[in-house]
């Protein structure tokens, strides 16, 4: 594609996301193509551009204040669900499978956690997506404070037999960690797993689950901390952090492409070091999550 193109597609996605309220998302897009614009000399009408996509950007800020100050709105309308699922999926997979799992994961993000859920359950069916599309599963409970219902789903799980029994374990193992780091005691069903080898589908899971991340400030309110937080969502290397609002000054310095060292990473069976990036910083505008922020971080090196 070239910068023409590029930029027109910028400005398309930019008007679309305002057109369904989208309007943080809108801001980020319309700044990316002004920023390419200002890179490139070729611009016929340069400055002309420019002039408009500030304008443009002057009236998304004024709409973003009168949204800032009207009344709270639970959900996103379904056009804007579906424009979540369609444009925020970061996958270069030509896989069916691995597309709904990132629209999915697109739409958690957003607070949007019920039409995740029934995306998510799409992929159960799905050996080769089984496993993950059932840890997101538990994980859209847990951020709906339904620890009992993550329970019982996976208890169903259990009863319907669909899971091989390998599969059933790592789920099994996965909520039990996020159950305890909550301070919650469950008794989850334990499927005996037999000694000999099992011919288990190829999982498109290729990077250990974390459950926390823990991360070295050197700039804000504070600088010289390690502050720990959950991950929310996973995909692969990709982290998705749900901040609270309360929290958001801690997190207000930092932009998309910030690169992050020292980081430690801890899952259920390990505590590591690494680095990564932030990959995007978004608030919430509608949800149960409406006000916090959402920071994804890219692991570079571990």
């Amino acid at each position: 594609m070239g910068i023409k193109e590029s930029i027109k597609e910028l400005l398309r996605e930019a008007d679309l996301y305002k057109k369904h309220g989208l309007l943080d998302e809108a801001r980020g897009k319309y700044t990316e193509a002004e920023q390419k614009i200002r890179e490139n000399d070729r611009i016929q009408n340069k400055e002309k551009v420019l002039k408009g996509i500030a304008k443009k950007i002057r009236l998304l800020d004024s709409d973003t204040q009168r949204v800032e100050k009207g009344p709270l709105s639970p959900e996103l309308s379904e056009k804007a669900q579906d424009l979540i699922q369609n444009l925020f999926s970061f996958s270069k997979s030509d896989s069916k499978e691995e597309a709904v799992l990132e629209g999915a994961i697109a739409l958690a993000k957003f607070g949007q956690f019920e039409r995740a859920l029934g995306e998510f359950n799409k992929l159960i069916d799905k050996e080769s997506h089984r496993v993950v599309a059932a840890k997101n599963v538990l994980r859209c409970h847990i951020q709906l404070n339904s620890e009992d219902a993550a329970a019982d789903q996976y208890e169903d799980w259990v009863s319907k037999g669909d899971f091989l029994p390998v599969q059933l374990e790592k789920v099994r193992l996965f909520l039990v960690e996020i159950l305890k780091s909550k301070g919650i005691q469950r008794d989850l069903t334990s499927v005996s797993i037999k000694e000999e080898p099992v011919q288990e589908p190829e999982e498109e899971e290729d990077f250990i689950d974390i459950s926390s991340i823990g991360i070295y400030f050197n700039f804000g309110p504070a600088k010289g901390k390690v502050v720990e937080f959950d991950v929310n969502f996973q995909s692969g290397n990709m982290l998705s952090l749900i901040i609270s609002k309360n929290d958001a000054k801690t997190i207000e310095p930092m932009q998309e492409g910030d690169a992050l060292k020292d980081l430690q990473f801890y899952s259920p069976i390990a505590m590591f070091n690494g680095s990564g990036i932030v990959s995007a910083k978004s608030q919430i505008k509608s949800g149960p999550k409406q006000g916090d922020f959402c920071l994804d971080i890219k692991i570079t090196s571990k």
